[in-house]
């Protein structure tokens, strides 16, 4: 592919997970965009939380947590996409700078110092570093489209927790000795992310494996 070509099918991709993230925060609350919610916070929180499973302890044996990682890196994507919702009403435009900013390279080589800088501008801007950000995603070797597959896949569990009583504390966590990442993880290995219905296949994959027996879906 060459590079605008490259570009436009990531474009594709963002659009669709800014679809999904706004349906996610509207389905918690209807008027999440007038709520005031501190997104910003959540993402230097989450960037403390992926040092950890990093490792930056010179007084002990770490060895970095590569799927934790990568979960993170895709939580912090989330509420970075939230943010650009609400500063930006045009989809089109926040995927294409989106990933226009993912085809760039970085000098960066340090991972805790990519995380340390994405928390700083992040509490600089009280906005998304997409640019740090990026940094972050190449380190940990994640390509778009993998972030499209893990980032549709964490969107499919949370509607999937919501649906099956998350927040009356019903929701059942682990299914046959495995916790529900872990059964997402097990889904997403075997689905195809290209499909046109790849976020309803992964639904009802987890929904096949789930104890549970009624969808709201």
């Amino acid at each position: 592919m060459t590079s605008a070509t490259l570009i436009s099918h990531t474009t594709n991709k963002i659009v669709q997970m800014l679809t999904l993230q706004d349906e996610m925060n509207t389905k918690i609350n209807s008027q999440w965009r007038e709520a005031g919610y501190e997104w910003h916070r959540a993402i230097w929180t989450e960037c403390a939380e992926l040092m950890d499973h990093y490792g930056w302890k010179w007084w002990k044996k770490q060895t970095p947590d590569v799927e934790q990682i990568k979960l993170e890196i895709v939580d912090i994507f989330h509420f970075g996409l939230s943010i650009l919702l609400i500063e930006s009403n045009n989809n089109e435009d926040i995927a294409l700078d989106i990933a226009t900013e993912l085809e760039q390279s970085t000098n960066e080589t340090d991972f805790k110092i990519a995380i340390e800088k994405l928390a700083h501008k992040t509490l600089e801007t009280k906005s998304f570093a997409i640019k740090e950000f990026n940094t972050l995603l190449t380190l940990a070797d994640m390509s778009p489209d993998e972030l499209f597959q893990q980032y549709v896949g964490k969107n499919v569990l949370n509607f999937f927790r919501q649906d099956h009583g998350y927040k009356d504390g019903s929701y059942i966590k682990v299914w046959d000795g495995k916790e529900d990442n872990e059964q997402l993880a097990d889904v997403l290995n075997k689905l195809d992310a290209n499909s046109v219905d790849f976020r309803n296949d992964v639904y009802k994959a987890l929904e096949e494996r789930y104890p549970a027996t009624e969808s709201t879906y």
